[in-house]
């Protein structure tokens, strides 16, 4: 089968406009032409449960290149189907951080013709760097404190001209590196001991920076409580994980939930999941950062960041299904709001955006198993999570995904090669 199908007809219950919609999706290109109650004029192929279109998910680290024992952009991109996200965009920190246009144009040549997904390449900019930017980068990442192969941006950033020029989004890890600094504590020994070494307040305090960056198009990532959120008002996109929202710094999960910036006391925690609940924050993405049984073996030497990618829809679609998080929240912030920030032509039923599809039952409600994952390491502290996976994937109008199982080679090509909303 080639890259695009042509003339395919897609039919079942589309969720459009706040509501599921039996459908025809008429399908030319990998883009939808016509949409309506009655589309004839080519093969048919009829989905069975709620179809969405497919999801994007901003925040991934891949290991690829570098640290491909970990992940690499086959595997990573394959459990991003599995999910039901057709899009992911790849940070910027690998083993040779991404800083100038020679070591991106590097990376995008090894990971492409190898990703099951779309996808997107980040560039970091470390202060200092902006006029070394590949103007193929799909979003600039900054590191405001140290975390997994990054080291943070230290003094006065320079370079805000340059970086504004560049029309992609702007995406901030805050934590500021001085109060990390005053909070150092060597041999942490648990989650709760990691939370008070990189605690809320060096959050807070990196987030009144970025709130004042004379930038537009920010995006403050990972956030981890309601008075983050409140701090950045709408001066930034809102970016939260599932992580954030379910667990907490008394979870029994050991090294395997330790991440950066870390799980929170539990009242933070559960607040943090009642404004998201409530409409305060505006993406959802996994952070997926994959490392190995060796790297977390040890609580006090383990590297920080944990699995996502595959489980980001099904957690959310879960807590759907019980009546906790309404569809349209769930919607806007896992699949509308993660493309429309990028400016993508996907993430909505409308004509001429790509025919990117996954469908799901919302009664086929089973536990995450995580031998059934396919990241490279599998392990997740969401084992055992009540969870519902997609059975059906289409990525620009070819089915990727069939009864859960694979059924092509990898498709995904860089999003720049795609046409974008204007």
């Amino acid at each position: 089968m080639g890259f695009e199908m042509t003339d395919v007809i897609i039919s079942g219950s589309f969720y459009r406009e706040g509501k599921f919609e039996e459908l025809s999706v008429a399908v030319e290109d990998g883009i939808i032409r016509k949409i309506g109650k009655d589309v004839h004029g080519a093969k048919n192929i009829r989905i069975s449960g709620g179809i969405f279109p497919g999801a994007t998910d901003i925040h991934v680290h891949f290991r690829d290149p570098g640290e491909t024992h970990k992940e690499d952009f086959a595997s990573g991109s394959l459990s991003a189907i599995y999910g039901g996200t057709t899009t992911v965009f790849d940070m910027p920190n690998n083993v040779i951080p991404v800083t100038d246009y020679d070591v991106f144009e590097n990376k995008l040549s090894i990971v492409s013709g190898r990703s099951f997904c779309d996808f997107g390449l980040y560039s970091m900019y470390t202060g200092s760097n902006s006029s070394l930017i590949s103007s193929k980068s799909s979003g600039i990442k900054s590191y405001l404190g140290e975390s997994t192969n990054a080291t943070a941006v230290g003094g006065e950033m320079k370079g805000f001209d340059e970086i504004e020029k560049l029309p992609v989004p702007k995406v901030f890890h805050a934590e500021s590196f001085r109060c990390l600094k005053n909070h150092h504590t060597e041999g942490v020994k648990n989650l709760r001991e990691h939370n008070l070494s990189r605690p809320l307040e060096c959050e807070i305090d990196s987030l009144k920076d970025v709130k004042g960056f004379p930038l537009t198009r920010k995006i403050a990532a990972h956030i981890t409580s309601e008075d983050s959120a409140r701090t950045l008002g709408d001066s930034a996109l809102k970016e939260v994980t599932p992580h954030h929202l379910l667990l907490n710094d008394m979870d029994q999960h050991g090294s395997w939930a330790r991440v950066n910036p870390p799980l929170r006391e539990r009242e933070v925690q559960e607040k943090l999941l009642a404004a998201y609940l409530s409409g305060s924050m505006d993406i959802v993405s996994s952070d997926h950062a994959p490392h190995t049984e060796e790297d977390k073996e040890d609580f006090e030497f383990s590297k920080s960041g944990l699995i996502g990618v595959e489980t980001r829809i099904p957690l959310m679609l879960a807590l759907v299904k019980k009546g906790i998080l309404s569809m349209e929240r769930f919607y806007s912030t896992c699949i509308r709001n993660p493309a429309a920030a990028f400016g993508l032509r996907k993430g909505e039923l409308k004509e001429g955006y790509y025919a990117d599809f996954f469908a799901a039952n919302l009664s086929d409600m089973s536990g995450v198993k995580e031998r059934n994952l396919h990241s490279k390491t599998p392990f997740t502290p969401f084992n055992g999570f009540q969870s519902v996976f997609p059975n059906t994937v289409i990525l620009r109008g070819e089915v990727v995904i069939e009864n859960r199982e694979a059924i092509l080679e990898p498709m995904g090509r860089h999003v720049m090669d795609l046409r974008r909303v204007e």
